[in-house]
């Protein structure tokens, strides 16, 4: 019974990594479709969320079957609970790519317009940020989910400077509004993936030692 349950937890495992992986490509993408006015790579980040969705519900299924299956308990129950959490915050980053490149397919389609926020440095840190993240599951490595929630933090100070920049933008160049409120979009959806990029960190520290550090964080 171990045996099978520590081959049924491998394969999770492959599985998790397998979506991290086409989430993390669809980041990228949506980013650069954004960048490079790209409407075809916009496109193909819209049509591959399908697959990312049923890779979600794959592995969700598989930690359902597990839990039936063999009860685990201890550190193979805490691995499967952090899993579907995880699970859950990759499958909406994904959600999140392809908003990003609906954003990218509006702004290619008009003039180009002069970005008022560092849109580039913006997504880049979120892009490292995610790698870390995802580099931090691979390894259980909880050193480097806990550099990822430091690194949260600066990703929210830009969204908030981006605001007021935005209204004087808009301020300066009413006839940009469409564009300039479709630049503000997609840096909020930058801004909830490194939120929930967040929450995989967290759930990474918690499947290595069982410690919940969501609460501390707000104190």
């Amino acid at each position: 019974m171990v045996v099978r349950l520590q081959r049924e937890i491998e394969k999770l495992k492959k599985m998790i990594i397998q979506l991290s992986t086409q989430v993390e490509e669809a980041v990228y993408n949506s980013v650069k479709s954004v960048s490079d006015r790209d409407v075809r790579l916009a496109e193909k980040v819209i049509r591959n969320d399908l697959h990312i969705d049923q890779m979600e519900i794959d592995v969700e299924e598989e930690c359902l079957k597990i839990l039936a299956l063999y009860q685990p308990v201890a550190v193979d129950l805490r691995f499967l609970v952090a899993v579907l959490k995880m699970n859950n915050d990759l499958e909406r980053i994904g959600d999140l790519a392809v908003n990003i490149s609906k954003g990218a397919k509006f702004l290619s389609e008009r003039k180009s317009v002069v970005v008022p926020y560092d849109y580039s440095g913006m997504s880049a840190k979120v892009q490292a940020m995610l790698r870390t993240c995802l580099d931090a599951m691979i390894n259980l490595d909880k050193e480097a989910a806990r550099k990822v929630l430091e690194m949260d933090d600066e990703i929210d100070d830009i969204h908030r400077d981006m605001y007021s920049r935005v209204g004087q933008e808009i301020e300066k160049h009413p006839e940009c509004v469409d564009r300039l409120i479709r630049m503000l979009n997609v840096s909020r959806q930058l801004e909830r993936i490194a939120d929930h990029t967040t929450n995989i960190a967290e759930d990474i520290i918690y499947m290595v030692d069982g410690e919940i550090v969501r609460h501390q964080l707000q104190l």
